[in-house]
């Protein structure tokens, strides 16, 4: 993991116009509850949505990629109007893929955030990664930047205040 401090790095996240997310993980905690019925809960956190909705003033666009199918995943997303969306996705490096060219942006002005092994293959084919605090070791190692705090808990805003301060906006 390389900190991001230097103006290289900076020119790097001021470049950036698409962010992809995991869900599980990064934009939640990781957890899942199921009641009784089999139905999901997730829980996401509302200063992630918020630093969305900022950073979207900066030009950034989103998309998700994620394992797994969620209606609760649908229905977030439509909150924060990401139109952008691959649940079920086995291979999520065609996913990113798919991503780059619906929204025509080439990979260096792509970042990717994820936590878990299987975001690995992904991460490799864009310009910048970025991972929670609580993300497993080789995707640590892996990314240009380890938040803070933790998925589900502030992580995607502080990566897009970063983002905003990087394109010479004001972060928090």
């Amino acid at each position: 993991m390389s900190a991001v401090s230097g103006t290289g790095d900076d020119r790097r996240l001021a470049d950036i116009q698409v962010i992809v997310f995991d869900v599980d993980g990064v934009l939640t905690d990781g957890k899942v509850l199921i009641d009784g019925q089999g139905n999901e809960w997730l829980r996401f956190d509302i200063q992630d949505g918020l630093g969305m909705v900022r950073g979207r003033s900066f030009g950034l666009r989103y998309a998700i990629i994620t394992g797994r199918n969620s209606p609760a995943v649908r229905v977030r997303a439509r909150q924060l109007d990401i139109l952008h969306i691959q649940q079920g996705q086995t291979d999520k490096t065609a996913a990113i893929e798919r991503v780059m060219e619906d929204l025509d942006v080439d990979a260096s002005a792509v970042a990717y955030m994820g936590d878990d092994v299987n975001d690995l293959p992904p991460m490799a084919r864009v310009g910048f990664v970025c991972t929670p605090a609580d993300a497993c070791p080789e995707v640590r190692d892996a990314a240009d930047l380890v938040t803070g705090a933790k998925g589900g808990d502030g992580a995607v805003r502080e990566f897009i205040e970063r983002i905003i301060a990087a394109k010479g906006g004001l972060g928090n």
